[in-house]
């Protein structure tokens, strides 16, 4: 994350880099895509934004994912967790964690799901879960590759079991991808941890991270305090999971566009055509042009 200064003053036009403590002008850091140009520092990116850079001429076609039910456990702790739903919604725009949309990358059609932190840690749920179903049932009947963009905290705790139930729901959605012999590819980004970590985001067929990621299932902080023993410099981060083969290659976020359109040119394109699958197609509303 970055900060802002105070809103309603002058300062409000500058952010502060949180890795090297730098100001940025905002429109520097919009423009450079939220990556720190004294640094380097990857930090959090908005779906929007982030669909605007992997599509295309910015042109996208969001993908409408089932409604359920917000509140299933009535749940509340310090405040109920149907505020806390709302109070997200009104700060990201989002209806939840997990955004969809198709498009072309390279020219190549592609699914993109893209997971918000900024929406409640990007806490998998039911909607979520929903979200990265729908995006591969999408990707299966378009015959086209399924891109998935991690970033969050892990399962969502105010829905409980259900909650953990997306993590076997989205392994099977997974497998459909493979028996339809169409790429899934993994982005993950920082953080990636728990549940999320433990099911869709580590199956991919090819595993990128974006530089300094955090990715993981408990944190160093948890693992230090039951092992008793200092953890190794590094680890859990990008560099380190790339050194011991967790994941095939770091890729800067100006450079992610180029790379996936190569990396889609490679996996689609050797692949013969086969009759689609008569699965079942979530509707999806239309847009030309993302807004920036």
């Amino acid at each position: 994350m970055f900060r802002r200064e105070r809103p309603g003053s002058e300062e409000v036009k500058w952010d502060t880099c949180v890795n090297c403590g730098q100001m940025i002008y905002h429109k520097e850091m919009v423009a450079a895509q939220y990556v720190c140009p004294h640094c380097g520092h990857h930090h959090k990116l908005p779906a929007k934004d982030r669909f605007a850079a992997l599509f295309d001429g910015s042109s996208y076609d969001p993908i409408a994912v089932p409604k359920q039910a917000d509140d299933p456990l009535k749940f509340r702790d310090k405040k109920k967790y149907i505020d806390r739903i709302k109070a997200s919604r009104a700060e990201t725009g989002e209806q939840d964690a997990v955004t969809v949309a198709e498009g072309k990358i390279g020219g190549i059609p592609a699914v993109v799901a893209i997971q918000s932190f900024a929406f409640m840690g990007g806490s998998l749920g039911i909607a979520a879960g929903d979200a990265f179903v729908a995006g591969a049932l999408r990707a299966v009947n378009e015959q086209s590759a399924f891109v998935m963009i991690t970033s969050s905290g892990g399962a969502r705790m105010q829905e409980g079991i259900l909650s953990l139930m997306q993590m076997p729901r989205t392994t099977v959605a997974v497998q459909m991808l493979r028996e339809a012999r169409l790429p899934y590819i993994v982005v993950l980004t920082d953080p990636t941890t728990g549940g999320v970590t433990a099911s869709y985001a580590m199956l991919g067929d090819i595993q990128i991270s974006e530089p300094g990621a955090l990715i993981g299932f408990a944190g160093p902080r948890v693992i230090e305090s039951t092992v008793r023993e200092q953890l190794p410099k590094g680890f859990q981060r990008a560099e380190y999971l790339l050194e011991h083969g967790m994941i095939d290659m770091i890729v800067h976020r100006h450079e992610l566009p180029a790379k996936l359109a190569a990396v889609l040119r490679l996996l689609m394109g050797g692949r013969r055509d086969d009759k689609q699958l008569a699965l079942p197609s979530p509707p999806r509303t239309r847009r030309g042009a993302a807004a920036n």
